[in-house]
This record gives C-alpha cells, sequence and structure tokens, in this order.
C-alpha cells in the first residue's frame, strides 16, 4: 500500500494524520470549556434552570471531547521522538521549555479542576465550582497560548543563536514567546475555537428546532437559547475572524512572502496590480497556474492595500525552497469559502433577529445544520494552509524537512502508520459517534416554555447576554 513512498514522506504522512485528530478536538473544547463557563455564570446569576440544564447538558459532550483531545495529544507528542527525532534534537531546547511550561500551567490546571467540573458542583457549592468552570476555561486558552506560540517560533524564528553542533537554543525567551507572527496566528486560532464551538451548537439547536418543527410541537426553551447564543457568536466572530485572517495574512506577506505566493497561486511576480486569483490549477512542474480564474489588480489591492502595489512571486524563490503550491492553494480558498458562508449566516441570524423571527426561518436554520462540521473543515484547511506553505523547511529557512526526520526504513514508518490510522478510526470513530448520539437528544429544561415575548431581539439584550443572542428576560 505504501511502497512507493520513502521514510520521510510517510513520516510526514503520519504527523498530518495524528495531528489532524488531535487538532479538532482542542479547536472543539476550548471554544466549549468558555460557552459552559458562561452557561453557569447565567445560572448563577439569573436562577434560571434552563442555563443549569444547558450546562449539564454540553458538560457531558466537552468531557468526551476533551478526553479524546488529551489522547490524540499525547501519542503526537511521541512522534517527534520516534520519527522526528533529528528536529528534536536540533530544535528541543527552545521547543522543549515552551512545551514544558504549556504542561506546567495550563495542562495541570485543565486536569486539576476539570474532576471538580465534571462531579463537585453538589460537593463544593456553586461558587467554587463555577470558578473551577472557569479555570478549566482558562487552561485551555493558555494551552493554546503555548502550542501556537511553538508553532509560530517555526514559522518565524527570533531571538535564537546556533551552537556549533547545530543546536538552537533561546538567547531571548521573550522574543521567542512572542516572535513576529505569533500574536495574529493566536487571535484567528482562537476565534477559529469560538466559531467551531458556536457552529456546532447552532447545528444541534438548529436540528433540535427543525425536528420539533417537523413534529408539530413548540420548541424547548433550553433549544431557543442555545441556538440564539450561537448565532450571536456566529454574527460577532466571523466578521472578527475576516479580520484577523487579514492581518494574519499581511504578518505572513511581510515574514513569509513565499508562502503567501504558493497561497495565492502566483508563479510569477508581478511590478504592480497583481491579479487576485479565484480559482485555477497549479501546474509546478511547469511553473504555471493553469485554467486560472481571476479579477485583475484585486490581489495587490487585498494584500497591500495599494492596488499598484507590487508583488512578489515564486519565480523570486529558489526551486529548492518552493513550497507544492497545489496544498496551500486549494487549502487557502476552502478556508475562505467557508469563512464566506459563516458571514452569510452570521449576518441572516442577526437580520431575522431583529425582525423577531430567529426561531421561525426554517431555511437559515437547515444552513445552520449544514454548517455544524464548518468549523472543524476550515481549522484543518488553515492549518494545511501554514504547514505546507512553510515546506520544505521545519523551521521556517533555517531548518529543512528532509534533515529533521530519524533515520528509519519506509517499512517500520509505514507499519505504526497503519497502526495508527486503525486504532484511531476505531477509538476516536466511537468516541464521535458516541457524541453525536448525544447531541441527538434535546435538552429538558427546569422551567416552562418561553412565552412570545421572550423572542429575540437584537440591541435589546440583556448584559449577561454579551456573548451571543439569547431570549431577552
Amino acid at each position: 500500500m505504501f511502497d512507493q513512498f520513502d521514510a520521510l514522506s510517510l513520516a510526514r504522512f503520519q504527523f498530518a494524520f495524528t495531528v489532524s485528530f488531535h487538532f479538532i478536538f482542542p479547536a472543539f473544547s476550548i471554544g466549549l470549556a468558555s460557552y459552559l463557563a458562561v452557561l453557569e455564570g447565567l445560572w448563577l446569576k439569573t436562577g434560571r434552570d434552563v442555563y443549569l440544564q444547558l450546562f449539564h447538558y454540553w458538560l457531558k459532550i466537552f468531557a468526551i471531547a476533551f478526553g479524546m483531545g488529551v489522547v490524540s495529544g499525547i501519542v503526537m507528542a511521541y512522534q517527534f521522538g520516534s520519527n522526528w527525532s533529528a528536529f528534536s534534537d536540533k530544535a528541543g531546547p527552545v521547543i522543549g521549555p515552551l512545551m514544558a511550561y504549556e504542561v506546567l500551567s495550563a495542562f495541570f490546571l485543565e486536569s486539576g479542576f476539570l474532576g471538580v467540573m465534571l462531579f463537585g458542583l453538589d460537593r463544593v457549592g456553586k461558587k467554587l465550582h463555577f470558578m473551577a468552570t472557569c479555570l478549566v476555561a482558562i487552561g485551555t486558552t493558555i494551552s493554546a497560548f503555548w502550542i501556537i506560540a511553538v508553532n509560530s517560533w517555526m514559522q518565524t524564528p527570533q531571538g535564537y543563536a546556533i551552537a556549533p553542533n547545530g543546536q538552537f537554543y533561546a538567547t531571548d525567551w521573550w522574543l521567542v514567546v512572542f516572535n513576529p507572527s505569533m500574536p495574529y496566528r493566536l487571535a484567528h486560532t482562537l476565534l477559529g475555537a469560538y466559531l467551531t464551538t458556536a457552529l456546532v451548537v447552532g447545528a444541534v439547536g438548529a436540528w433540535h428546532l427543525l425536528k420539533d418543527r417537523k413534529l408539530g410541537r413548540a420548541a424547548q426553551p433550553a433549544t431557543k437559547i442555545m441556538f440564539a447564543m450561537a448565532m450571536g457568536m456566529v454574527a460577532v466572530t466571523a466578521p472578527l475572524q475576516v479580520l484577523a485572517g487579514h492581518e494574519h495574512g499581511v504578518n505572513t506577506l511581510q515574514h513569509q512572502p513565499a508562502k503567501i505566493a504558493a497561497m495565492e497561486g502566483h508563479y510569477e511576480s508581478h511590478d504592480r496590480a497583481a491579479p487576485l486569483i479565484l480559482f485555477g490549477i497549479p501546474d509546478d512542474a511547469a511553473q504555471v497556474m493553469r485554467y486560472k480564474l481571476e479579477v485583475p489588480a484585486l490581489g495587490s489591492l487585498v494584500l497591500q492595500h495599494d492596488i499598484e502595489a507590487a508583488t512578489t512571486g515564486l519565480d523570486k524563490v529558489a526551486p529548492e525552497n518552493r513550497a507544492k503550491v497545489a496544498f496551500p492553494f486549494y487549502a487557502f480558498r476552502v478556508m475562505v469559502g467557508l469563512g464566506v458562508l459563516m458571514l452569510l449566516l452570521g449576518g441572516w441570524a442577526a437580520f431575522n433577529a431583529a425582525r423577531g423571527r430567529l426561531f421561525d426561518n426554517v431555511w437559515q436554520q437547515r444552513l445552520a445544520l449544514a454548517l455544524g462540521p464548518a468549523g472543524f473543515v476550515a481549522v484543518l484547511a488553515g492549518w494545511i494552509t501554514t504547514e505546507t506553505g512553510r515546506q520544505p523547511f521545519t523551521i521556517f529557512g533555517l531548518l529543512r524537512t528532509a534533515e529533521s526526520a530519524s533515520p528509519l526504513a519506509a517499512p517500520a514508518v509505514a507499519a505504526s502508520l497503519i497502526a495508527f490510522i486503525i486504532v484511531y478510526f476505531f477509538v476516536f470513530g466511537v468516541g464521535t459517534w458516541f457524541i453525536i448520539k448525544l447531541m441527538a437528544t434535546e435538552p429538558t429544561p427546569g422551567e416552562p416554555e418561553a412565552s412570545d415575548e421572550e423572542a429575540v431581539e437584537v440591541g435589546s439584550l440583556p448584559p449577561e447576554a454579551a456573548i451571543g443572542l439569547q431570549p431577552a428576560e
């Protein structure tokens, strides 16, 4: 099956496979932990049991997603010693402490208070339990901070020196952590996590709204609340994500112009007015974009805010340092296309909410249901864009991927890859099936159904609903 691949290609595929599984769970649990903290806070503030019912409903799902994220992360870390020992040896003095900080400051915090969050409401009291929930949410964010710092340093390294033996070591930890791309990546990643969670919560709410409508019964208050909060979160975070993504792109143009050239499909440099290529078929052998559909001059305007600005293409990059264009080119367009649909959903929801018809528009609910998995696809597409666009380097411009791999034979890597594929699809397939089964069960709030006067109206929300749209008190 893998006979035609060498050890390096198999090791790269194995890491891509395992990190893809790992990435989707933190992308969900980061946002869901914050959502749980908001729900519990609203319960404590308002005393409405419906928020507690929603908290317990999503807490079970969070526990499973968090557990699968931890398991997949541990497995992924082992590959640094097995398939990427050369990278670990050379970059370990910089990467190792950052990963240790993540464990000490984030993972211990999350795992330490997770048990209280899951089982301690009747044992430690409401306020202490709420503190535990908040600390778990903070821990997931701190974890993202350190992981993004590691990845960003590999993309835009600074604050380092190289020893005679080829090892990297830090000369300024502040510069290592807060490297040029780190703030942009962190904002983009966290917003992506919140959007991913909002889309999942919105899809579950839409599913139950559509099901209740089909069965001819009134929607539950809990269903309305979670759908409204999710749509509000999409309406707020989708535009912010577009802005964060644009600023991240501008930063990437400054520090990794070759990656931007691959993402945009610019094999040739343009002295002025570079086009925006909407679609095409990359041909790396001929270094041309075939059958391209483009908008004249818009590329310069989008990237540099100047329609006459020059743009650097891959022809200015040494052939051995060029990424394979197809991966970042197509993945970037998948991410942007889904982002446009998220913008449409958020705007549509805000418009319907302003008219008091958020729960009446069937087609909007169907779109929300269809976009339920869109956040996962978008974050994976973004990861593929940034990681394949960095190739052929693991540490951009300094350490090549071919120099980072362990000296293993292809059959050994292939055997572990096959084992990973079988185990991952079984274990995480069962976990995902169980999560979907839980989502298919409608939450039952412990209070009377909401009245017509509790319709959502944009601009008339209670202060505690700042995170999203929900029925007004």
